[in-house]
């Protein structure tokens, strides 16, 4: 079985010249509604991995196991099917719960077998979660199809057992259907404890359709785990808000990048706001990646929804990324305009929020090397902004380091407790106190931090909520 680019699945048979390649399925890559599934693979003897071929008794098909999500308009439902080669014919032996719980297929068992495993003799190793429980690992034996529980890990944060998980659903002004999971601290009650501030945290998507870009993706029923921001901190947190970026027909997404992100996002925020739970004053905006090219293009575009940004490992100029990016393969010759309107580097002007910006010292992506960091940054303190630079050292793309992550999250929670939970009426007037301070030289001995000053090479000093940071090495 083969997958080109245009994702159409086919059978072929390399050992002979007679049979010609069939296909099998012939689907939209971003339609995750008709999505059959992936063939499971089994290890053999050699260490190698090959599709797993089933047989029936009595019977001389040739079967495969398609794992699949199972996206539908209420949420992922993931199944297992049995899949006729030959004949196309399809039957569904095992799916998860709808109601309460999400459980997954995780693999085949009795790996080592040698030849067609039967399907009287199966045993598959499934995971069953649900918003309040944690993932627990079942086998499960055919045909009796009985689960057996082999693990039972205690509640990794039993603090968080009674966290709210909602996944919630509300549209663009232009009708495109969206959904976000919006996480509330435990204990929360709307009517005594009013709005709370707000941490957006997101990465958009490109989409060829409306139709595709307002399909549901994820489950309810996930178990909620600890993201970038813990909700203990008494803060509500809109994960995930889908943020298409459609082109239809002939139309590139990007050309209509900027109009659409706000649009997006401009929902999501409204939804929130009018669901009571978020300040409309207190709430802030995050992304790791291309979620930090799109923090800083709303700090940029749509700084009347924002209080605060943090942009995390991200590329902020596109010129810098001349041969494509994410799903863009145009050039930045072939779509000058593009490139320039999209890159918040060259909207830093307009950025006045207080942006957070972290990057790993040896990030290897081609597309977010540390110098986007570092040139988005300068250009910023040269426009005046309020801006906080932090280089981890050694880290990559990801972090991995203890330090590291913890650090981030100290930076983190700083950041959205200075400038969300604390933030002022009057913004100018937070950042006119800064530059005070600034002209006044003023240091804190506690910290050593380098504060960019343009091109003419840095200075040490220490500001608390503005300059260079970078950890110890």
């Amino acid at each position: 079985m083969v997958q080109d680019k245009a994702n159409k699945n086919r059978v072929i048979s390399p050992g002979s010249k007679d049979a010609s390649p069939r296909i099998l399925f012939d689907r939209s890559s971003e339609d995750v509604y008709s999505d059959p599934g992936s063939p499971m693979s089994r290890r053999t003897p050699a260490g190698t991995y090959v599709i797993a071929k089933i047989k029936k008794e009595n019977d001389e098909g040739t079967y495969v196991l398609l794992k699949g999500s199972g996206a539908t308009p209420e949420g992922n439902i993931p199944f297992l099917d049995l899949f006729d080669i030959n004949t196309g014919s399809k039957e569904r032996i095992w799916e998860s719960d709808k109601e309460r719980y999400y459980e997954t297929v995780v693999a085949l068992m009795l790996d080592y077998e040698e030849g067609d495993l039967l399907l009287d003799r199966l045993q598959i190793l499934t995971s069953k979660e649900s918003k309040t429980e944690n993932r627990q690992y079942f086998i499960q034996k055919w045909p009796e199809k009985k689960a057996c529980q082999i693990t039972n890990f205690p509640h990794p944060y039993p603090q968080l057992a009674s966290l709210q998980k909602e996944m919630i659903r509300y549209q663009r002004k232009d009708g495109v259907q969206l959904t976000a999971t919006l996480y509330l601290p435990p204990g929360y009650d709307l009517s005594k404890d009013g709005p709370l501030p707000c941490l957006v945290w997101s990465y958009p998507g490109e989409f060829k359709s409306k139709d595709a870009a307002g399909q549901v993706r994820g489950s309810p029923n996930k178990f909620a785990g600890i993201g970038s921001t813990s909700a203990l901190l008494w803060f509500a947190i809109l994960s995930g808000p889908t943020i298409p970026i459609i082109g239809e027909g002939d139309e590139e997404a990007n050309d209509r990048y900027v109009e659409q992100l706000v649009a997006s996002v401009e929902a999501a925020v409204e939804e929130v706001i009018q669901r009571g739970v978020a300040h409309p004053n207190k709430i802030a905006v995050g992304g790791h990646s291309y979620g930090a090219f799109m923090t800083a293009n709303l700090l940029a575009h749509a700084p009347h929804l924002f209080c605060c940004g943090i942009a995390r490992s991200g590329a902020y100029n596109r010129t810098l990324t001349p041969f494509g990016f994410q799903h863009e393969d145009r050039t930045l010759w072939e779509a000058t305009t593009t490139y320039v309107e999209m890159s918040p580097f060259m909207s830093a002007n307009k950025i006045k929020k207080p942006i957070l910006l972290i990057h790993g010292e040896e990030d290897n992506n081609s597309g977010t090397l540390n110098m986007q960091s570092d040139r988005f940054f300068n250009a910023l303190k040269g426009h005046g902004a309020l801006c906080r630079l932090v280089i981890l050292p050694f880290e990559s793309h990801g972090y991995a380091a203890r330090e590291s992550i913890m650090h981030v999250l100290w930076e983190t929670d700083r950041w959205l407790q200075k400038h969300c939970v604390q933030n002022p009426t009057d913004a100018s007037a937070e950042l006119d106190a800064c530059k005070d301070e600034v002209s006044k030289g003023v240091r804190d001995s506690d910290n050593q931090a380098v504060v960019a000053s343009g091109r003419d090479g840095p200075e040490l000093a220490d500001f608390e909520h503005e300059g260079f940071y970078s950890l110890p090495r």
